[in-house]
């Protein structure tokens, strides 16, 4: 067993039932129609989805899809990531070909090639402290950040020990190459709207 999944199994352990009870308790709250729900370090977050964030997230799954099929492509689905009660619900996520989901038919952190989070003003703090933590630790490959506030992207390449070696900024209007990664895509964010 390696570093990372002694990590992941002893998360699993301590968390998996507690995140569970938790999702199924939002499940049965009336969360209003448009926002997304996520668990992070044990907090609940309710994020509004505004069409701007919208926008970005299409136009990066649209990217992604010229490249890999419809069912490696994911968005706010329900991930648990190493670290207190850590259940995201990613803005974009790209999983291995050869993924497989856990019994409760969730996917694996370890099966995740790509992230993208669009920051919300609310829940900025999370995507770039404990979600790049979590990120890192699972050793997800590439994170993207994309600030529509500020019209920039920030893509973290090469985890390690929670954290990424390597940070691209690159202002909207500009190419994300991804190329040298897992991705090997070139992101395009001339179409990228601001807020």
């Amino acid at each position: 067993m390696t570093v990372l999944e002694d990590r992941i199994a002893m998360a699993e352990c301590d968390n998996e039932s507690t995140l569970d009870a938790m999702f199924d308790r939002l499940e049965k709250m009336p969360v209003p129609e448009g926002y997304k729900v996520e668990i992070v370090e044990g907090t609940v977050y309710m994020s509004p989805q505004r069409d701007t964030h919208w926008e970005i997230i299409l136009d990066i799954v649209e990217q992604l899809r010229t490249k890999y099929p419809r069912k490696r492509v994911k968005s706010d689905v329900r991930i648990d990531y190493p670290g207190h009660l850590n259940g995201f619900t990613t803005d974009v996520t790209l999983i291995k070909e050869d993924a497989t989901k856990t019994e409760k038919g969730l996917w694996h952190c370890e099966d995740v090639m790509f992230v993208a989070e669009v920051i919300s003003t609310g829940t900025s703090a999370n995507d770039y402290g404990p979600k790049k933590t979590a990120y890192a630790t699972a050793e997800v490959p590439v994170y993207v950040i994309v600030d529509p506030y500020k019209g920039t992207c920030y893509a973290y390449t090469q985890p390690k020990e929670g954290d990424y070696i390597t940070r691209t900024t690159v202002d909207f209007g500009k190419d994300i190459d991804l190329t040298g990664t897992v991705v090997d895509l070139v992101l395009k964010t001339d179409e990228f709207p601001r807020d």
